[in-house]
């Protein structure tokens, strides 16, 4: 749009925010997204106006008023786990939404497959790994395999493997998003087909609360991983309004804060891996809160947190036509 449009629609927010600046954190903190959001948008188009001055000056205001009471050096820390995280998860909830919907098609394609072939959770899963999940079957010890070897060294392990897997998701969403889906996509064919494993044997409510332990934050992290490759692969696929370099500059800029937000999950989800899904016949009692606890974190933090975040941004931005 012109710079005068741009200018009228926006200037009794910015008037408002300049002459009366909130004193709650969240409302400083939301005035401070809208005016970057403002600001990227005058640097591109109108790079030497007095708006785009004045937008970063009040930009720098809120950035200061946020943190001028902070006592300790690890608040940025906090800063960008209470906002900065959500808010940029908040601006891509729709691209979250479909790789969601995309797991759990191809989770039921898995599933569907494994019944009606059998050869096809070998092909999945390969000979060595489904020999010894059956054989654990047949001992009456389904989920042996989360039992053998050392806690810590296995914690490490997965912990260090799940990162990688995230870190290669988003660098391949370079590629058009094609090879970024395309592992999604087999992830969750693959873990239909090793659902199926345990359904056919009757264990179908124990694979829930057994890998869910885990795996409801290792997956969820996969899924939000994923589309960190997804954000960045579609911003200069489709920059908008913004110049393509432009567009895929902010795309890798929100990729890495959600994969970077995304590392102390996947600690913890090794973790319960390692160290507690080794324990599967605990009480159900016990296991279903745990549970429970991961799927309420993984809701609220990445999807309701972000939307009333998402929500009083959008309140404080509303301006007459």
């Amino acid at each position: 749009m012109r710079e005068a449009l741009f200018i009228k629609k926006n200037k009794e927010r910015w008037e408002k925010i300049s002459q009366e600046p909130s004193r709650d954190t969240d409302e400083m903190a939301a005035e401070f997204v809208q005016l970057v959001d403002d600001l990227g948008y005058s640097r591109t188009f109108y790079p030497h106006s007095k708006v785009t001055r004045f937008l970063n000056t009040e930009a720098s205001k809120r950035y200061l008023a946020i943190y001028r009471n902070r006592k300790e050096e690890n608040n940025r820390f906090v800063y960008f786990f209470k906002y900065e995280l959500p808010l940029t998860v908040a601006r891509h909830q729709v691209t979250l939404l479909v790789c969601f919907l995309l797991f759990i098609v191809f989770f039921g394609v898995g599933l569907f497959s494994a019944a009606t072939d059998e050869q096809f959770v070998r092909d999945m899963l390969g000979d060595a790994y489904v020999n010894m999940t059956e054989k654990n079957i047949e001992d009456g010890n389904p989920f042996g395999v989360y039992q053998g070897g050392n806690s810590t060294l296995m914690w490490l392990g997965i912990m260090i493997n799940n990162i990688s897997v995230s870190f290669r998701y988003f660098g391949e969403g370079i590629f058009l998003c094609v090879l970024t889906v395309n592992d999604l996509i087999t992830e969750a064919i693959r873990l239909g087909a090793f659902e199926h494993m345990f359904l056919a044997k009757g264990y179908g409510g124990l694979f829930i609360v057994t890998v869910m332990l885990h795996g409801t934050l290792e997956l969820s992290a996969i899924i939000i991983a994923a589309t960190a490759g997804v954000v960045m692969g579609k911003s200069w696929l489709f920059p908008g309004t913004q110049k393509r370099l432009t567009a895929l500059k902010n795309g890798a800029k929100d990729g890495v804060k959600i994969i970077i937000g995304l590392i102390p999950v996947f600690i913890v989800a090794a973790f319960v891996e390692g160290f507690v899904t080794r324990y599967y016949r605990m009480p159900l009692w016990l296991s279903i809160p745990l549970l429970l606890v991961s799927v309420f974190f993984i809701v609220g933090y990445f999807v309701i947190y972000p939307l009333q975040l998402k929500k009083r941004a959008l309140a404080n931005s509303v301006s007459p036509s």
